[in-house]
C-alpha cells in the first residue's frame, strides 16, 4: 500500500464496539444552545481552520459540496450583521407572529463567527430534467433543493459538533434566506450574487452556564419496520403544543418541563 494510500483509507471502530460512540454522545450531548457569550474571550485560528475541517467532510449529494464559509472577526461586521437580525425581530413583533425571538444583540459579541453560504447551482449535480417545465421536472427540481439544503445542514451540524468538541456552546442562527437578508447581508461581506447567505454558526465560552432543551423521549420517535400510530400528533395536538410548550422547550431548563 502506498502512503497516499495509507493516508486516504478509512478508519472504523470495530464493529458493534461502542467505545467511541460514548465519546461521541458525550459531545452532542453537550452541544447547547447560548444565546449571549464571554466577549473578552478570542478563538485561536487554529479553532476556526479546525471548525472548517470538520464541515467539509460532511456528506452532500452528489459530493457537490455546495458550501462557503465566512469567518468574521472584525467587530464592526458582526455588529451590522446583529443589527440586521434586531431589526427582523421588530418586523416579527409589528407582524405578531408571537415568535419566541431570542435577543439577537448577542450575535455582536460572539467570538467565534462563522456566516455559511449556499451555491445554488449545485442543484444541477443532481437528477434533474433539462429545459423540462412539465410537473415531473418540478418535482425533481424540489427534490434537488432539498438534497442541497440537507448537504448545507450536515456540513453546518459537522461544525457545531466540532465546536462543542473544543468546548465551546453554540448558536445556530437559520431561517435568513429572505430576500432582504441577502440584500443586506452579501454586500457587508462581499458574497457573489450567485451564492446565498444561509445560516451563522456563533460559538464561544458562555456568559453564564448553559442548561440542555427538553428532548422529545426516544419512544415517541422510534417506529420499527412501520409508523407507530401512538406517536401520531394531530392538528389540534401541535397547535396546542405551540401554544402552551414551544416557549418553554425553548428557552427554559429541561427539568423545568413537564
Amino acid at each position: 500500500m502506498t502512503n497516499n494510500q495509507t493516508k486516504n483509507k478509512v478508519e472504523l471502530p470495530k464493529v458493534g464496539s461502542s467505545d467511541q460512540y460514548n465519546h461521541l454522545m458525550k459531545i452532542i450531548q453537550n452541544r447547547v444552545t447560548v444565546r449571549k457569550f464571554d466577549e473578552n474571550y478570542i478563538v485561536p485560528d487554529m479553532h476556526f481552520e479546525m471548525i472548517i475541517e470538520a464541515a467539509r467532510h460532511a456528506p452532500s449529494g452528489a459530493n457537490s459540496q455546495p458550501w462557503h464559509f465566512i469567518v468574521v472577526k472584525k467587530p464592526e461586521i458582526k455588529h451590522e450583521i446583529s443589527e440586521y437580525f434586531v431589526k427582523e425581530q421588530r418586523i416579527r413583533a409589528k407582524l405578531k407572529m408571537k415568535f419566541p425571538t431570542p435577543n439577537y444583540k448577542g450575535l455582536a459579541g460572539a467570538p467565534g463567527f462563522i456566516v455559511i453560504c449556499s451555491d445554488m447551482r449545485w442543484t444541477k449535480a443532481f437528477p434533474v430534467l433539462k429545459n423540462d417545465n412539465s410537473e415531473l421536472n418540478k418535482m425533481y427540481k424540489e427534490n434537488a433543493e432539498r438534497i442541497l439544503l440537507q448537504s448545507l445542514a450536515a456540513s453546518t451540524m459537522s461544525a457545531h459538533l466540532a465546536a462543542a468538541s473544543l468546548g465551546y456552546n453554540v448558536w445556530w442562527v437559520t431561517a435568513i434566506g429572505q430576500e432582504q437578508a441577502q440584500k443586506d447581508l452579501k454586500p457587508l461581506l462581499g458574497i457573489p450574487e450567485e451564492l446565498s447567505v444561509l445560516d451563522i454558526l456563533l460559538f464561544g465560552p458562555p456568559f453564564q452556564e448553559p442548561y440542555k432543551r427538553w428532548r422529545k423521549p426516544l419512544k415517541s420517535i422510534m417506529n420499527i419496520d412501520k409508523f407507530n400510530e401512538d406517536n401520531f400528533q394531530t392538528d389540534d395536538e401541535i397547535d396546542k403544543w405551540i401554544q402552551n410548550s414551544r416557549h418553554k422547550v425553548m428557552f427554559k431548563d429541561a427539568s423545568n418541563i413537564d
